[in-house]
This record gives structure tokens, C-alpha cells and sequence, in this order.
């Protein structure tokens, strides 16, 4: 006998029960082998294989022809390995002999519904969504999710910083306040410096205003980093950072040493793996020492 539910050895005494009224519900893949057969020995484990691909939705039943003979007369069959599909009471289709992979998964796809895809993880889909920009599509997920439990705090991380790019900014404060977790430190820190950025840049000049007095004045402190607020706020990671660096570069003191403290903030934003992180720490690294 088989471990799985879907795969199982019949008889005379049990074959109406497990295939004919089986199969209303669910095809039915009848295998008739025997022992002494050496395709039927490697055609088996190759049916099993593809029977539990279907997660349910196929049944495999075994037929011994050595020892249930009454079944063998009952369909006539005359040669082994034969397999006969079974639905709805009746036999539907079949084939004789061993057969490759692809010539049964293309009998069965004409009969037997295809095994329902996985649900996606609610907290990864959102999560893909908000990495698309799809910030609506993520906000709707996450509070499906938060709506069962208010208490995960990836989620609720995530949900803040939806709330942020719609300018939300208050309410997406009070919700990182919520996350009691230390196991997101990291995330959190990102979106708290997320926060910061945009809660900065509503005060500013807009960027265009900002590359116009850099035009006019290439060392444009007070322009450059201003500049490198609007362009984090809206998440423009590596052109921030470039002038951060430049302006640290030719003065580092500005704002009591503001641009080394706001490339810093942007290495938690984005965590120590995120590529960018690597080269500007080095950069960084360089110029101190």
C-alpha cells in the first residue's frame, strides 16, 4: 500500500467502491500490472510521480492481474501494463504498454483539472507590490493581513510606509508606534528614516528649483543637500548619495557634519546587502581615513 491517499491497491471486493464511485469525484488512473511484467515495474513509480503532481486532484488504483483475475475479465484486458482512465463511472480513455512522461500528462490534461496554483503569501505579495510601486495594491493586502492580526509587525512596517508615499505621514507614524517586534529592527529603522526624508523635503524647495541655484552655483551647499533630501524622499537612492558624498567631500562640517549623518540613515534605510550600501560605505570609508 501507498502513503499517499491518492495512490492504493484494489480488488475484486473493493473496486466498485475505490474507482467506479471514486471516480464521480475525482478521475481515476487504473493501472493494471503484475509482477512478473518489467515495463509495468518501471511505469509505476512514474505514474505515482505524476499522480501526486496533481495534489488530488487524480486517484492512481492499483490492480494486482496475477491475483484479481475477476477484474482483468471484467475489462478484457490482454496485455500489461495497461491503464484505463476512469470518470464519472465509465472508462474514458487509456493506453497500453510503457508510454513516456509527456504522452500521459497530455492524455490526462484532456480529462483532469490541473492542480490549484498555491496561494500567494499575503506578506510577499505585498511586498512584491510596493517593490513595483504598486503602493495601493500593497496598502489593500496588508490590511487584509493586519485585519486578522494587527500584531505582525513586517506587515505593519510595510503598511507605514504605504501610508507614507500617499503623504500620510502622521498616521504612518502612529503605526510604526505599534510595532512592538524587535525581530524587524532593521526595517524599522528604514522606514523612521523614510519618514524623516519626506517629513524634510515637504519644507524644501522643489528639486527643479534646487539643480536650477546648483546651475548657477556648483557649490551650493545648502542647494546640494537639499537637493539629496528631495531625491531620497522620492527614493532616488544612488543620485542622494552621489551628492552627499560630493558635498562631504568638500565640506564635510556642513550642517554640523549633516551629510556623512544622512548617508549614514540611508545605509539603515536600504541594510547593509543592498549593493549601493557597499560602495558608497567604501567611498565613504575612503575620504575618512
Amino acid at each position: 500500500m501507498s502513503d499517499t491517499p491518492y495512490i492504493f491497491d484494489v480488488s475484486s471486493a473493493n473496486f466498485d467502491q475505490l474507482v467506479i464511485q471514486n471516480s464521480f469525484h475525482k478521475p481515476v488512473l487504473v493501472d493494471f500490472w503484475a509482477d512478473w511484467c518489467a515495463p509495468c515495474k518501471s511505469l509505476m513509480p512514474l505514474l505515482a510521480q505524476i499522480t501526486e503532481s496533481y495534489q488530488g486532484e487524480l486517484l492512481l488504483a492499483k490492480v494486482n492481474c496475477d491475483v484479481e483475475q475477476d477484474i482483468v475479465m471484467r475489462f478484457g484486458i490482454r496485455s500489461l501494463p495497461t491503464v484505463v482512465l476512469f470518470k464519472d463511472g465509465q472508462p474514458l480513455d487509456g493506453f497500453a504498454g510503457a508510454q513516456p512522461e509527456s504522452a500521459i500528462r497530455q492524455m490526462l490534461e484532456q480529462h483532469v483539472q490541473p492542480p490549484a496554483a498555491p496561494a500567494a503569501n499575503p506578506l510577499e505579495a505585498a511586498q512584491a507590490a510596493f517593490a513595483e510601486s504598486r503602493f495601493a495594491d500593497a496598502e489593500a493586502q496588508l490590511k487584509a493581513l493586519l485585519s486578522e492580526d494587527n500584531t505582525n509587525a513586517a506587515a505593519l512596517i510595510l503598511y507605514a510606509r504605504c501610508l507614507a508615499e500617499r503623504g500620510e505621514l502622521s498616521e504612518a507614524e502612529t503605526v510604526l508606534g505599534a510595532v512592538k517586534s524587535d525581530e524587524h529592527k532593521q526595517a524599522l529603522a528604514a522606514a523612521k528614516a523614510q519618514l524623516t526624508f519626506l517629513r524634510q523635503a515637504a519644507d524644501l524647495p522643489d528639486a527643479a528649483a534646487l539643480k536650477t541655484r546648483l546651475a548657477a552655483d556648483a557649490n551650493d551647499d545648502e542647494a546640494a543637500y537639499q537637493l539629496a533630501v528631495q531625491q531620497l524622499a522620492r527614493q532616488q537612492y544612488e543620485a542622494a548619495m552621489d551628492g552627499l558624498l560630493r558635498l562631504f567631500q568638500r565640506n564635510r562640517d556642513y550642517g554640523d557634519g549633516l551629510p556623512r549623518k544622512t548617508l549614514v540613515q540611508v545605509f539603515d534605510l536600504l541594510g547593509n546587502d543592498h549593493p549601493l550600501v557597499t560602495t558608497y560605505r567604501r567611498k565613504l570609508a575612503n575620504l575618512l581615513y
